[in-house]
């Protein structure tokens, strides 16, 4: 029986990080993970592969509808299996990378799934169900992330109807591509494939794309996407799938009538659940909530002393940063140092195009708070790079406080939105103001020019509109 400090349970972005981490502070550390690479969902089939397929093709648009205007002809030519091995071939490099830091930290690592047989004491479990190891751990973190959420009446068959595991390796173009739920991974893989051709109609429960974002923002993108020829039907319920031959056909509702649609593919896109399979929370008393998160303080402990858990599993927006500063956090706590993550500058992206990007609050969440604030605002149209690089549409919005001016929210649709958010979440982070960013210099000619024109517009002193 193997005894260490530290077992974290998943290699994913917060499991892998927080094992390091906690390496790096002193603790024996441990890290089961039931796949045969590490990283988890973001590294194998999430984050990772999904924007190595975005950047392909939007190349691939750019030269068939955009190159000619920079005096480039060219006619360019799909090689699907050359985009998707590139793809493969990003996410082989960084899974090993995690590899190399794990044996660089000596950390031990166990493949199989992480079960609970007592307090401080963890077994290995092969894919039979035979444990193959047991562990006892001082501290044991729970970093077994999310799966995809499944939709009634909807089958994954893993041909016509897929996750967005399915929807990263079609062997063909899609003719017409559904998918259901237009949130971050549908329009984002929806957006690949209708990059590189296939017609994309999109199904949303919601009467809005991207909900939860601010709706200023969100009503802009559905204006992109229709641009760029992706289809919607909003405010509908699908009800169920059938497949048959070379179709799939969706059965929803409209406004209280039945209807039906056909395409080649369908991807299920309507969220992901937290993944509690095979820990046996109930060997140890492990709480869940009512969605079946790993219930924590705001600490990340649990109900069981010595047990901790960060990530999709908990509560929280499931994102890969997130998941990483929760690891760091606990890791830290664990060698008895001060740990914190300040969930009021979380950033979000959707890696779309354009790309949205926010932090902080909304002007919704500010509104039903009662929050008096001061809005700023300024389009990429009136930026001299963003012209240079055929990149005007969509704005930068900053939330302000209408009494101390402190940053409350930033909104970003529009080119390298994620990149540009940086600089306000480090606002956020710091409590600036958006006087602090609009005295800030700022490079010229860069696209971060409105940035800081859109908080000199909260003062109302705006310069190139």
């Amino acid at each position: 029986m193997s005894q260490y400090d530290v077992v974290v349970i998943g290699s994913g972005p917060g499991g892998y990080v927080c094992a390091i981490r906690a390496a790096q502070l002193g603790l024996k550390v441990a890290c089961i993970e039931k796949d045969p690479t590490f990283g988890g969902t973001c590294l194998n089939v999430g984050c990772i592969p999904s924007k190595a397929l975005l950047e392909s093709s939007e190349l691939f648009h750019r030269a068939g509808h955009e190159f000619a205007r920079h005096g480039i002809q060219v006619e360019p030519m799909l090689d699907l299996d050359a985009m998707l091995g590139r793809k493969d071939k990003i996410v082989g490099q960084l899974t090993r990378g995690v590899a190399g830091l794990f044996k660089k930290n000596g950390i031990d690592t166990y493949e199989g799934t992480g079960r609970f047989k007592a307090a401080g004491e963890v077994e290995v479990v092969d894919a039979d169900g035979a444990v193959v190891e047991t562990l006892t751990a001082k501290n044991v973190v729970i970093a077994t992330g999310s799966v995809v959420a499944q939709l009634r009446g909807v089958d994954y068959d893993g041909e016509r109807v897929v996750d967005s595991t399915g929807a990263l390796s079609f062997p063909a173009v899609p003719k017409h591509l559904i998918v259901i739920g237009a949130g971050v991974i549908g329009l984002e893989l929806g957006s690949v494939w209708r990059r590189l051709g296939a017609d994309v109609t999109v199904l949303e429960y919601q009467k809005v794309v991207f909900p939860g974002a601010d709706a200023e923002i969100s009503k802009q993108a559905l204006r992109s996407f229709k641009k760029q020829g992706v289809k919607f039907k909003l405010g509908v319920a699908v009800k169920s799938a059938d497949v048959s031959g070379e179709t799939v056909t969706i059965t929803y509702e409209e406004k209280g009538e039945s209807k039906t649609i056909e395409g080649d593919r369908c991807l299920v896109a309507v969220g992901r659940w937290a993944n509690t399979a095979g820990l046996a929370p109930d060997a140890v008393g492990l709480q869940l909530d009512g969605r079946g998160r790993v219930e924590i303080d705001d600490h990340w402990a649990t109900n069981v002393p010595g047990v901790y858990a960060i990530g999709d599993v908990v509560k929280g927006p499931m994102l890969a940063h997130k998941a990483e500063d929760e690891g760091v956090a606990v890791a830290e706590i664990l060698a008895g140092k001060p740990g914190h993550v300040n969930f009021d500058a979380i950033p979000g992206v959707i890696y779309t195009h354009p790309e949205v990007a926010w932090v902080g609050k909304t002007e919704e969440e500010l509104k039903e708070a009662g929050v008096a604030y001061n809005v700023g605002k300024f389009p990429f149209m009136a930026n001299g790079r963003a012209k240079a690089q055929e990149a005007t549409e969509g704005f930068v919005k900053l939330l302000a406080d209408a009494t101390t001016d402190r940053l409350l929210g930033a909104h970003i649709i529009g080119a390298q939105a994620g990149e540009l958010l940086g600089e306000l979440t480090l606002a956020i982070e710091f409590g600036a103001s958006a006087e602090d960013i609009a005295r800030t210099c700022h490079s010229h000619p860069t696209l971060t020019e409105v940035v800081k024109e859109a908080a000199l517009d909260v003062g109302g002193r705006v310069i190139h509109i």
